[in-house]
């Protein structure tokens, strides 16, 4: 009896303690006392530490055991395994109906559908949290709102559980935010320090921004490169959710932003003008009322791009709902000194609290209202589909089966319907065959997308971006398309099969791979890590194979079988399970005397020497092109790579690997030893790959001796201007990221694989070098009028077409390719990714 009192005082007493504790963020609101408040549930006040995302998770699997008005959905998981899961709430209800109500927003979202009645559907809501691990008060927030939706006994609550379906997603990017939460956490004083110089405040490279690889997920919505993205986006078209939010914060001197953004300038070409015009302005005004009432300052307009469509804020935008992104002031940390006096953790939390009440009211008052617009905007995107002067596209790259499958899964991924074309087409001096191309028209719902995957837009309302310019997704692909108003569509694609090739019965004399295919490099390697000798065929042949005479290209792998350490029969079993793996199509050949071009024993066929590569990374390197390098090598090739801190470089025996990436950034870290080191590692055979300003490093260092570009003519600046133009004017000169159309030496070793001249290449860097002063050693440059996409000055564009997009450097016996483009970039552009892997495989024989 006495452990019953006191176990009834304790609860008391922790429901008074959570009261107080919350009093902060909902000052007097009454709240179900059967719910536990996270502070109660995680034993300290919200703000007083960074709540780490295991328990995050475990205090929504609490309310989802606690109320049958709450319901927790695992949708996958991230690359270290945590959970992604959405907590939903409504009324008993709409719980009981939820997957009626799920059908009849699909129905919505439908325009070959009746209309269902809106006046009786429930407003969709999904609030996205923390997409960026170090921007951390979001998932606090998370926490809180869900616990004010389920708990508060205020009428507005009410209101919302009755006539809202709410999913809350806690947070976007587990794993970096466990990355800054640890750090946050371990470096915290007592009391907190809030001088920004503190250690707290300043996190070890690369940062809690970025997920696992480094990829910043707030632009992954498109590329979906990555599982929390493709199960996120997966998930969003399971519900099309009418209002949608992504958190975040800015500087610590800043105050609150929200929508609408900068008018036209920071707007996506596909959205239409209603989103912008009248969605926004009146969402806004919750929010402004919102912020007035505790006090806070806040803006809108000026700046934040909401064009490019990977945001969390803008995908929505491209299906009929409206994406809301908000910044607040950030304390990175528990505490940090401002302008305005000391930023608290509870503060920021507090912020994204009350503009999650906020969005949540807008949408509940304008219901019905968004959900007519959900309907118009696909009804609105299948007509203005079906007037597009281009009717349909056609694309498909008859030398690559597996990038031609990745391309078609991604478009499926984005519900666009795709369709066989049924038969051979020519458009635009390209020729698409039957069986090897597909067709997708403009008259479906998802126009607005197809848009977005096959136009360029060059012509913008503004001239600075604070992201990519450019985004025609099939470029990234390397798809060769064009628009085809006569193109025929045959069968509806609804998913990608794998190939399924017959490998060759009875001995072989070699085996022959063609080199064209996106995994044939990870074909590669996974044969020599089984100890399979492989050569590689420099030059052009055709053989006598088990499907006849074949033509094969330069690059095309030969496995002899007279230099194999394997029995035949077991070379022969690993080879079959390898192919089928990895979608190879294997032929076997009976003698080493070819049909036509070089016999298998030239001196043009040489043996591809097993990558052992090394890549700097930490303090001064760009992180993002480190993780794009280190997310190419893990996912698509499975090459593990050797990743070395900047500080650690001089310990590295550099004779140890024969291949050495260095992404982008500050090397001046390096001492004179380590330089000559380099120096004398390539002057005995290595391979050095730079991108960007690291090759403007060892061009500083004398290890290379490239040129820069420079216009006899170029524009100067004026002497003055007013200082309020001085981003605009300084930010129109950047090239933040465009597309533009290279030319190939399709002779050249880092083509291998390639067989047409021309390439989409796509850029971000100012950084424009002539070509190599070796009349041979230019195997990317660009075209006379290369632009295809994004915004780029004149003067630029000037520089660009005197340009090299990759030049490769002789020093020694070894080399260095020069790539001034951005061959991984996003871990999207499949149509550059072999030009990099050619330049690992291959690079021995470049120069």
């Amino acid at each position: 009896m006495q452990k019953t009192v006191l176990s009834l005082i304790f609860t008391l007493f922790l429901g008074q303690l959570a009261f107080a504790q919350e009093e902060y963020y909902f000052p007097g609101e009454k709240f179900d006392p059967a719910i536990p408040s996270p502070s109660q549930f995680l034993g300290y006040p919200v703000g007083d530490w960074h709540t780490r995302y295991d328990l995050i998770v475990k205090y929504f699997e609490k309310l989802d055991q606690l109320s049958p008005l709450a319901q927790l959905q695992t949708i996958g998981y991230t690359h270290e395994h945590r959970p992604k899961v959405i907590l939903t709430i409504a009324s008993a209800a709409n719980m009981g109906n939820l997957e009626q109500i799920r059908l009849r927003q699909i129905q919505l979202a439908d325009p070959s559908q009746p209309k269902p009645d809106v006046n009786a559907m429930p407003s969709i809501v999904h609030l996205g949290y923390g997409v960026h691990g170090n921007e951390p008060s979001s998932a606090e927030a998370a926490m809180l709102t869900a616990y004010w939706f389920l708990a508060s006994q205020s009428d507005l609550a009410k209101n919302l559980r009755e006539n809202m379906v709410l999913h809350i997603d806690p947070t976007l990017n587990p794993d970096g935010r466990d990355r800054h939460s640890l750090w946050a956490n371990s470096n915290k004083g007592f009391p907190p320090v809030a001088s920004p110089l503190d250690r707290e405040h300043n996190e070890a490279w690369p940062g809690g921004r970025t997920n696992h690889y480094w990829f910043d997920l707030n632009r992954d919505w498109l590329p979906l490169a990555h599982p929390e993205s493709r199960v996120k986006v997966d998930w969003y078209h399971q519900w099309y959710p009418n209002v949608t939010t992504d958190f975040h914060e800015m500087g610590t001197n800043s105050t609150f932003f929200f929508e609408p953004t900068k008018p036209f300038g920071s707007e996506n070409p596909a959205v239409p003008r209603k989103n912008y015009e009248d969605l926004n302005p009146r969402f806004a005004k919750y929010f402004a009322k919102y912020m007035d009432q505790i006090g806070a300052l806040y803006w809108t307009k000026e700046v934040f791009d909401n064009s490019y469509p990977g945001y969390g804020s803008t995908y929505p935008d491209i299906h009929g709902g409206l994406g809301l992104v908000f910044e607040t002031a950030s304390s990175r940390g528990h505490v940090q000194n401002s302008q305005r006096g000391d930023i608290t953790f509870a503060f920021t939390i507090r912020n994204h609290v009350v503009n999650s009440l906020a969005t949540m009211e807008a949408a509940l008052d304008n219901r019905v209202y968004m959900h007519d617009y959900l309907r118009e905007f696909f009804e609105t995107a299948v007509a203005e589909g079906g007037k597009d002067a281009a009717k349909s596209y056609v694309f498909g790259d008859e030398f690559d089966e597996s990038r031609n499958r990745l391309f078609v899964k991604f478009l499926l991924d984005h519900k666009i319907k795709v369709y066989e074309n049924s038969a051979d087409v020519t458009v635009s001096n390209q020729t698409f065959k039957k069986g090897k191309s597909w067709v997708v028209p403009t008259n479906q719902p998802q126009y607005r997308m197809v848009r977005t995957m096959f136009e360029y837009e060059k012509k913008f309302a503004d001239s600075v971006f604070y992201d990519a310019s450019a985004w025609t997704m099939a470029a990234a692909y390397g798809m060769p398309f064009s628009a085809a108003t006569g193109a025929k569509s045959g069968s509806e694609i609804k998913a990608v099969s794998s190939p399924n090739f017959t490998f060759p019965e009875g001995k072989a004399y070699a085996y022959l791979i063609d080199w064209s295919d996106f995994y044939a490099p990870k074909m590669l390697f996974e044969m020599q890590k089984a100890g399979i000798h492989v050569e590689s065929v420099h030059r052009p042949f055709s053989s006598q194979t088990q499907d006849g005479v074949v033509s094969f290209s330069s690059g095309t792998l030969m496995i002899p079988m007279g230099f194999q350490k394997l029995k035949a029969e077991e070379l022969a079993t690993k080879l079959k399970e390898l192919a089928a793996k990895n979608g190879q199509k294997i032929y076997a050949v009976q003698t080493g005397l070819n049909v036509t071009g070089i016999d298998l024993g030239s001196n043009s066929v040489s043996a591809i020497q097993a990558p052992k590569v090394l890549m700097p990374v930490g303090t001064g390197i760009n992180s993002l092109e480190a993780g794009e390098i280190w997310n190419l090598m893990d996912q698509h090739l499975g090459m593990p790579i050797t990743k070395v801190n900047m500080e650690q470089f001089g310990r590295v025996n550099l004779h140890e690997y024969n291949t050495l990436i260095l992404p982008s950034g500050n090397y001046n870290s390096l001492s004179e030893s380590q330089v000559n080191h380099l120096k004398d590692w390539i002057n005995r055979g290595g391979t050095v790959i730079s991108l960007k300003n690291a090759s403007l490093w060892l061009n500083q260092k004398g290890i290379t001796k490239e040129v820069a570009v420079e216009l006899k003519d170029e524009p100067k600046d004026p002497d003055s201007l007013p200082f309020n133009t001085r981003n605009d004017f300084e930010g129109a000169k950047e090239v933040g990221g465009s597309i533009y159309l290279a030319e190939l030496d399709l002779t050249h070793p880092i083509a291998y694989g390639y067989h047409r001249k021309n390439l989409p290449v796509y850029r971000n860097t100012d950084i424009f070098i002539k070509p190599s002063a070796d009349k041979y050693l230019t195997p990317v440059k660009y075209t006379a009028n290369p632009h295809l996409g994004g915004y780029i000055s004149k003067t630029n564009l000037e520089k660009l077409k005197l340009s090299a997009g990759v030049i490769i450097s002789s020093v020694g016996q070894g080399r260095v390719v020069h790539f001034f483009d951005s061959p991984n970039f996003r871990g999207t552009w499949f149509g550059t990714n072999k030009l990099f892997l050619n330049a690992i495989f291959h690079g021995d024989n470049m120069d």
